[in-house]
């Protein structure tokens, strides 16, 4: 057996593996949030130290995510810094969101344009907090029809990747050619006016309030 595979099979049959990760991913988040709140009250590692009877050496590991520290000592730490105690969990319960799409896997969705022939891949969405953002891979082909109408919530920024299209928003047109973005309030009418070079596709990231 080839050493890579070894590794990555006793990786696998380790049932520890992950809880060891995810144990030092509490201690550099604890850690984040306890140099966060020092630095925010304008304290030295030696000042906080004293405060939570520490020694520097012990509160430099606590903060760098190499030592596990105790209820005590973390009661000790918010204590000294003034701020409660669940405060210095607090980087570690935010749910961060991640989507990762293979390229020409992302999910094929009907919005207004696709009955006009415009093609939507949905590249990514978010699960949590106040803002949406809708990151779309369009593609333009020869059956497509122009479409300059749209008009939906928040903001829309474009970026041009291949072809040429004559875009409209609101009053004026842009002529967009790869590499060409273009940033704009997407309550006003807009869209493709004129198919110049086809096929076409660019980005198109949406974001908007989620109560929108």
């Amino acid at each position: 057996m080839r050493k890579n595979e070894a590794d990555n099979r006793s990786a696998f049959q380790n049932p520890h593996k992950a809880d060891e990760g995810q144990g030092r991913y509490l201690e550099e988040a604890i850690g984040r949030e306890v140099r966060r709140y020092r630095e925010k009250a304008n304290l030295t590692i030696a000042d906080l130290a004293r405060s939570a009877d520490l020694s520097a050496g012990m509160l430099s590991k606590i903060e760098n995510g190499a030592t596990s520290a105790s209820l005590g000592t973390l009661q000790a730490l918010s204590k000294a810094l003034q701020v409660p105690f669940t405060a210095l969990f607090k980087s570690y319960e935010e749910i961060r969101d991640a989507t990762f799409v293979k390229a020409g896997q992302g999910l094929t969705i009907e919005r207004r344009g696709t009955r006009a022939g415009h093609q939507y891949q949905l590249l990514g969405h978010t699960t949590h907090g106040p803002v949406m953002v809708e990151p779309y891979l369009i593609t333009l082909r020869h059956e497509s029809d122009v479409f300059p109408t749209f008009q939906h919530a928040g903001m829309e920024f474009l970026y041009m990747l291949e072809g040429n299209v004559l875009y409209r928003h609101g009053e004026k047109t842009y002529d967009m050619h790869p590499g060409d973005a273009l940033f704009f309030d997407a309550e006003a009418p807009h869209g493709p006016e004129e198919m110049r070079k086809l096929p076409a596709r660019y980005l198109s990231i949406i974001s908007y309030r989620r109560d929108e």
